[in-house]
């Protein structure tokens, strides 16, 4: 599958913004060109209707990671960065308890013991009647990741179903990675398809600090990856 392909070999992407945002996008893949303009009334845009079936039918093959992560941004995510990101905002099961709000940790019991349900049965075992309620606890646990969508149904009514991200990637969610070495990959995946950054790009693209996203940046330097051209200008050595 295409787009499997791609976020790949770029490493991690987001979903649906356009070149206006930095950093991978299938959308922009989608579009062929690097100034794809998301148009006002996507619903009749066969270029954004594209992106969202090719979204769809990625979660349902679950052979990349996808998600709502770092400040609630939706992303794909290689088989091959998991465990970096995992590193960074993973949430250790023995933290759950002291980290994870009422609401998550009552949606979390379900789907140990059921490990897949859609949104509605969800709810209803999890005991949380509030609609925005249950949105958050599912994004507090999307960002931990610990829970993904599996797949989207449209009908007879549109729906998620929910599992564990474990289930999907047990081996990449399983490997100790220590914070360093995360940092210093994730830069890496994307210096190496940007070919150069600016001043609080990588933060702004993956949800990290700036100081982190700094140690990530200089990580790559000390070995030779990359060149500092300015305090916050980073360039691949090899980038021509």
């Amino acid at each position: 599958m295409q787009a499997e392909r791609f976020i790949e070999r770029v490493g991690f992407a987001a979903c649906l913004l356009d070149s206006r945002h930095a950093g991978p996008s299938l959308y922009v893949a989608v579009c062929g060109r690097r100034d794809a303009i998301m148009p006002r009334n996507v619903q009749k845009d066969p270029e954004s209707s594209h992106t969202w079936m090719l979204k769809d039918e990625t979660v349902r093959r679950g052979r990349v990671y996808y998600g709502k992560l770092t400040r609630g941004k939706a992303m794909f995510l290689a088989p091959r960065v998991v465990s970096y990101f995992k590193a960074l905002w993973g949430m250790p099961r023995r933290e759950e308890k002291k980290r994870l709000s009422r609401a998550a940790l009552a949606v979390l019991r379900v789907l140990r013991k059921e490990w897949e349900m859609g949104t509605a049965d969800l709810r209803a075992e999890s005991g949380i009647s509030d609609r925005k309620a249950f949105t958050i606890a599912i994004d507090e646990l999307q960002a931990a990741m610990i829970v993904v969508p599996t797949e989207v149904i449209y009908r007879p009514k549109f729906t998620y179903l929910w599992g564990l991200a474990e289930e999907r990637f047990p081996e990449q969610l399983s490997r100790r990675i220590n914070r360093q070495t995360a940092l210093r990959e994730v830069a890496r995946c994307f210096l190496g398809g940007a070919g150069l950054t600016v001043p609080g790009e990588l933060a702004r693209v993956t949800g990290l600090s700036r100081p982190d996203a700094g140690l990530g940046n200089r990580a790559l330097v000390k070995e030779g990856y990359a060149e500092m051209l300015s305090p916050g200008t980073y360039r691949l050595t090899s980038f021509l």
